[in-house]
């Protein structure tokens, strides 16, 4: 193919229809970067493009040359102003514009020559750039409740288009309105034609704003936003409100400290407070805290704390010392009192509430306090009381012995397993522990445990002659003695058996037999008494006797 001379492709220019594309494209580039510039867009086959060629708008109607390509030839840069070694083209056509900055933004055409058409595709550009940082400066030192202060200037450096600033409290987005003003303001480089975006937040601050962290942001349309490192301030407002704490140990008892604590909702919080401690006044400086040592129970009661520089504002707090005393007759002691005697047992309680009295004797609960108005040997024992009263408890003890002569309760006798054998049983009551003793020499000798004043002791023995046998018991207070009969005929227990079966089955006998002579007798007199006209519900003298002589007999049978 041969190469279009000038002239040629001027002549082109002229005599050939022009046609631009309908629409105007924009690109956006990123200030310093390389910018590519598309021509066409593939509207027309490469195949049948002759010539491209790329210029800018210099402004005032006046275009630049940038550059030109001939089919099967090299590009050939015109380009010899700004755009001098700037400039290049891509294999699709597109222009690629280096190091990109804002006088860039401009319209780029692109006319290409295909055949005996000329197309134009004019594109503008865009130069954007982030800002280079975001940070808040000449900051607050503090902010005072109810004051429209300066809180903070943010500045978003070399940006463009200019940032919009937005100022966030806890990531929540402020606005003007009450208590915010926002006034923003943009400065141009002269140089690089860049902007730098100042906002000044004035600020009324709340209670609630204590430890709110203020930030500020701006998001480009390139990019991703850009926020600031958050700012804390000191929030400062007079004390409305005082709060006495008190802190103890709980239950609070004798001997214990309480730390009594003045809190003021001022910031910053006072540095002196007055202590009222029931009627005495203490003043303390750089601290909020007194401390009671040693408590005692008149220390219960109501104490305060108040502002010095204003005593009107004060709190109080009610202090309660618990304390729980106990005082036991006989306490600690081991008791010592006859059987059948009284013994007054008084417990005292001296406690700042309610209480609860629990007793046990040998470890075993009792079901209400002892009291013993005739002592039994039962009633010896180890009795301990436990007063409770919430998480205090005191505890106490005596020793109860009931002491005595021994007595011998009863003596009685059995036959042995092999009939030719008798045990003797003999039956004590006593404390301290009787010693017992038999007036013959016995063998298998058997004594039961000592329990509650009682034991019982056993002999075999195998007489051979009808006698009789003593038991004996003594201890410190005296002594005890009884006799009991022993025969020697294997059958003496038996025949008295049947003797005292025989006489009660006699005496039953009799009974009946009375019994029957009543009934007949009563059933005559009752006849004899339609004659003589006695009344039937009396009785009569013999009627009487009758019935003394049956109870009398009945009475025997008992026996």
């Amino acid at each position: 193919m041969h190469l279009l001379s000038a002239s040629c492709v001027c002549a082109l220019f002229v005599a050939a229809l022009l046609r631009q594309a309908n629409s105007l494209e924009t690109v956006i580039g990123l200030y310093g970067e390389t910018v590519e510039i598309p021509c066409n867009n593939a509207a027309i086959n490469a195949e049948d493009i002759l010539i491209t060629k790329w210029k800018y708008d210099k402004g005032e109607g006046l275009p630049g040359d940038l550059l030109v390509k001939q089919k099967n030839q090299n590009v050939s840069i015109s380009a010899t102003d700004e755009y001098k070694g700037r400039v290049s083209m891509a294999a699709n056509s597109s222009l690629l514009l280096s190091a990109a900055k804002l006088t860039d933004q401009r319209t780029f055409t692109c006319m290409v020559v295909a055949g005996a058409d000329i197309s134009e595709y004019p594109v503008n550009v865009l130069i954007y750039k982030t800002a280079a940082g975001l940070e808040i400066s000449d900051k607050a030192e503090d902010l005072e409740i109810g004051k429209l202060t300066k809180l903070g200037k943010c500045v978003a450096k070399d940006s463009n288009p200019a940032a919009n600033i937005t100022w966030r409290k806890n990531n929540t987005p402020l606005a003007n309105g009450k208590g915010i003003s926002i006034q923003a303001s943009v400065l141009v480089d002269p140089v690089t034609g860049l902007s730098t975006t100042s906002s000044v937040l004035e600020y009324s601050a709340e209670k609630e704003d204590t430890d709110a962290e203020f930030s500020c942001s701006t998001r480009h349309a390139v990019g991703s936003e850009l926020v600031s490192s958050p700012a804390t301030f000191t929030i400062t407002y007079s004390t409305e409100t005082i709060v006495l704490q008190v802190t103890a140990q709980d239950p609070l008892v004798e001997g214990d400290n309480v730390s009594l604590k003045c809190l003021a909702d001022g910031n910053p919080a006072p540095t002196a407070y007055n202590f009222h401690l029931k009627g005495e006044l203490v003043k303390v400086e750089n601290t909020d805290t007194y401390t009671i040592t040693n408590v005692s129970r008149d220390s219960t009661g109501e104490y305060k704390c108040s502002l010095v520089d204003d005593p009107t504002m004060e709190a109080s707090k009610n202090i309660t010392v618990s304390y729980l005393d106990i005082k036991l007759s006989h306490s600690g002691t081991d008791v010592k009192k006859t059987a059948g005697q009284a013994l007054n047992l008084t417990l005292q309680i001296d406690a700042s509430a309610g209480v609860k009295v629990s007793w046990t004797k040998d470890n075993v609960k009792l079901n209400k306090e002892p009291t013993f108005t005739k002592l039994t040997y039962a009633d010896s024992g180890r009795y301990e009381c436990e007063v409770t009263m919430g998480l205090l408890s005191q505890k106490d003890f005596f020793e109860l012995a009931v002491e005595g002569v021994p007595v011998i309760r009863r003596l009685s006798k059995k036959r042995g397993a092999d009939h030719g054998h008798k045990v003797l049983i003999c039956e004590v009551e006593g404390s301290p522990k009787p010693a017992v003793s038999w007036s013959i020499n016995g063998t298998s000798l058997d004594e039961t445990p000592f329990v509650n004043g009682k034991i019982t002791h056993k002999i075999t023995v195998v007489p051979t002659a009808n006698l009789s046998v003593s038991c004996s018991v003594s201890n410190e207070f005296g002594a005890d003695s009884r006799t009991i009969n022993v025969s020697s005929s294997p059958s003496d227990d038996n025949d008295q058996t049947k003797l005292v079966v025989g006489v009660v089955v006699g005496l039953l006998v009799a009974t009946i037999v009375i019994g029957l002579a009543y009934w007949v007798y009563m059933k005559k007199s009752k006849q004899g008494s339609w004659k003589t006209g006695e009344n039937e519900d009396g009785s009569s003298e013999e009627e009487k006797k009758l019935e003394e002589k049956v109870e009398e007999n009945s009475q025997k049978a008992e026996v």
